[in-house]
């Protein structure tokens, strides 16, 4: 089976990496794909977003399936186009990926669907949220930009000055452009997060082993918001929070999209907030976590190739995962000035000789006279699997610090 893979980051390596150990793997290609993905996959000079060129290559390598990583390209409809040109394509139409890319249209989805989640209002205007926000007399709340912004669009905001500096760097500042030009206020809810994903072929779900993201920057979950700075699986929740989550969450979903016809046969990935009242649904993306999928993968022992054809086939029912039974610790690496602004081009050194269990995936880096320097914010994660999470953690910052580039920081704390 050939396979293209679009995308070009952390969680693309480790889904590319995945994928190459599977015996029904043809040949696999990646667009734009990376230097650190080279190994795996070749890379024709194809934009991620052109997709008459996409699917013009589809054709003439005979592609079998197309896996879609990043969130941006299904927003802008490359399911559609390329499915109604008759190839085959893992990645939730152009109308599904509404749920990530509009935090309206989810809200408003879970909503119709009775999935539990917080209080919202809709700001549309400047002004508007002005107002609203002088009313509110309870903090924290959270102010959201509506539209897709690389995981950081979101303020958890503690007092009223907080908030308007939000509505005003999202809405007149406008730092995430379009995205910002109506906000969601949102019910702030205290508890513990969990990242669920499910592959879902239109009909049915098949839910992958439970992580847990660590989106602040620093330790003891200071400092800004960013993509995301590490990721342990699997993590192990209460019977009874994992029962809601599969019943409110997860087949209300599946019974939604079926109900509103929004073509979903892909990745959902449900954002969960553990809380005194129960599991709530914080958010959705449309497509497989990152750095979640690089803690992911190394415990998945089914292949994973024929459970993404069969999602797109709309064939899931009856699939099974298999799991290693280790658990897995991914710390990522971020450039200095991230999330702001990152520092590129600083040598990365100690990549070559990593230890026994662990895998080093790429995201923000580049070759540069016969070595990586750093190209982006994230730069790469070290995931390491052992037999239990104190075994992962030792085993995954022993490998980190071999590594090295200037000014180069992470968490401490990741799986704590």
């Amino acid at each position: 089976m050939n396979v293209l893979l679009i995308g070009s980051g952390g969680r693309e390596h480790a889904l590319a990496w995945k994928l190459k150990q599977s015996p029904l793997l043809g040949k696999l290609y990646a667009i734009p794909g990376s230097d650190a993905l080279a190994g795996l996959a070749a890379r024709p000079a194809i934009g991620a977003e052109d997709f008459e060129k996409i699917c013009a290559f589809c054709s003439e390598t005979k592609i079998d399936l197309v896996v879609v990583g990043p969130e941006a390209p299904l927003a802008k409809g490359i399911t559609d186009f390329l499915t109604r040109r008759g190839i085959r394509v893992f990645g939730p139409s152009q109308k599904g990926a509404m749920l990530e890319a509009s935090k309206q249209f989810a809200k408003e989805f879970m909503d119709r669907n009775s999935i539990p989640t917080a209080s919202f209002t809709v700001l549309y205007s400047a002004d508007f949220a002005r107002e609203k926000i002088k009313e509110n007399k309870k903090y924290p709340v959270v102010i959201k930009a509506d539209g897709l912004a690389a995981g950081k669009g979101v303020r958890i905001c503690c007092s009223e000055a907080e908030a308007l500096a939000a509505v005003d760097d999202f809405m007149e500042k406008r730092i995430f452009g379009s995205s910002g030009s109506k906000v969601v206020l949102e019910e702030f809810l205290a508890g513990t997060e969990a990242s669920v994903m499910a592959l879902v072929d239109g009909e049915t779900y098949l839910m992958l082993p439970v992580s847990r993201d660590h989106k602040r920057l620093q330790d003891g979950n200071k400092g800004p918001n960013t993509g995301g700075m590490g990721a342990v699986c699997p993590v192990q929740l209460p019977a009874a929070d994992l029962e809601i989550i599969e019943k409110e969450v997860l087949a209300r979903f599946v019974e939604g999209v079926k109900k509103e016809r929004l073509g979903f046969r892909g990745l959902i990935y449900a954002g969960i907030m553990l809380t005194m009242d129960g599991p709530k649904l914080l958010e959705f993306n449309v497509r497989f976590g990152d750095p979640e999928t690089q803690a992911i993968m190394p415990v998945l022992k089914s292949d994973l190739l024929p459970l993404l054809a069969a999602c797109a086939d709309g064939k899931l029912a009856g699939r099974e995962l298999e799991l290693t039974g280790e658990t897995c610790v991914s710390v990522v690496a971020a450039a200095a000035g991230y999330p702001e602004n990152p520092e590129k081009d600083r040598p990365i050194t100690g990549l070559y000789n990593p230890l026994p269990g662990v895998q080093v995936f790429h995201a923000g880096t580049a070759q540069k006279d016969g070595g990586y320097v750093t190209a982006g914010g994230r730069v790469l994660s070290v995931s390491a699997s052992a037999k239990d999470l104190g075994a992962a953690r030792q085993r995954a910052y022993a490998a980190l610090a071999k590594i090295n580039f200037e000014g180069m920081q992470y968490r401490k704390d990741i799986g704590l």
